[in-house]
């Protein structure tokens, strides 16, 4: 199993300056990816149809999508259409029309604690962070005073169970695991939360299963943890995160796609951005299914997870300061 993220001490809250560096930095990958290509389409060179289609396919080989891409394209054929250009004008545009596509997306991930608890449906594919960003939002409600348990639904793997608990003992959250590996997840959750609801917990992250491959059984286990919830309480899970691996690229809108059919998705966290190339594709998310996207990951820490920012990440995409 690998090593759970080094936990980050309660600070105060950080400057923008140190959080987008830290983006811009996670983003290099995928800046480069793109602008690479931005700057040697245009040298001083005039906005044609060529050099329009030339745009379009950059941006969809940086895993914007075709439709953001056409759309970004339609921008520039409506504003900068015959002039001259340069490629630092270029990014500036791109960086504009990217936050114009991100902006209605970018909102937070509401947490009432008045709830008691406020529970948190943590699903998505095997490997793509789910544990790991449970730990995270685990510890900064923590950091805010909030008193928080986290439920080990994916109840399979040894490792996930293993790396929660650890997470437990590190921020103070109980943790609800199950007696014995491949337990019933949604009777773990009733229990979890009947408990939650009698000890004063405010927020309740449930992490859940991941495997896509046996799509059916995954969508009834999945239908049947929201079913026990409503049980105890009818109007949980209050939030449902699908958590996305920026590195699967094009393959993350399919599994949008599929756990939208599955489960009511409430939002987005997309984890690993900065282990990946392909960090255009959260504008393809945007583009595509319209979904709040709450969170974005650069690294293991939990400061490492922040609320996503339209224009920060547009710019950072773009290597703009």
């Amino acid at each position: 199993m690998p090593p759970p993220p080094s936990p980050a001490p309660a600070a105060e809250p950080e400057q923008r300056g140190g959080w987008f560096s830290r983006l811009k930095a996670g983003l290099s990958r995928s800046t480069a990816k793109l602008t690479d290509s931005v700057t040697s389409l245009f040298r001083k060179r005039r906005l044609d149809e060529e050099a329009l289609e030339e745009l379009e396919e950059t941006l969809i080989t940086a895993d914007l999508g075709v439709a953001a891409s056409r759309r970004i394209v339609e921008g520039f054929r409506r504003t900068r259409f015959g002039k001259e250009v340069t490629d630092e004008e270029v990014k500036a545009t791109l960086a504009e029309e990217i936050a114009a596509i991100l902006g209605p997306v970018a909102r937070p991930m509401p947490i009432d604690p008045a709830r008691a608890p406020h529970v948190v449906l943590v699903v998505g594919v095997n490997g793509t962070g789910k544990t790991t960003t449970i730990a995270k939002l685990g510890q900064q409600y923590r950091e805010q005073g909030l008193r928080c348990a986290f439920v080990a639904g994916d109840t399979f793997r040894a490792a996930a169970v293993e790396q929660l608990q650890i997470w437990g003992d590190r921020t103070g959250a109980k943790v609800h695991a199950p007696a014995k590996q491949g337990a019933d997840a949604a009777g773990l959750a009733f229990d979890a939360l009947t408990a939650a609801r009698a000890d004063g917990t405010q927020v309740l992250l449930v992490d859940t299963a991941g495997r896509l491959h046996n799509k059916t059984a995954l969508m009834e286990e999945l239908r049947k943890v929201v079913r026990v919830l409503r049980r105890v309480d009818p109007t949980a899970p209050h939030s449902v995160l699908l958590v996305l691996d920026a590195t699967t690229g094009q393959n993350a809108l399919q599994q949008a796609k599929v756990f939208k059919e599955m489960v009511d998705v409430s939002g987005l966290a997309v984890t690993k951005l900065d282990g990946s190339a392909k960090g255009g594709v959260v504008v393809a998310l945007a583009q595509e299914f319209g979904l709040p996207v709450h969170f974005v990951g650069v690294g293991e820490k939990a400061a490492d997870l922040r609320p996503f920012e339209a224009r920060d990440f547009a710019r950072g995409l773009m290597g703009l300061e």
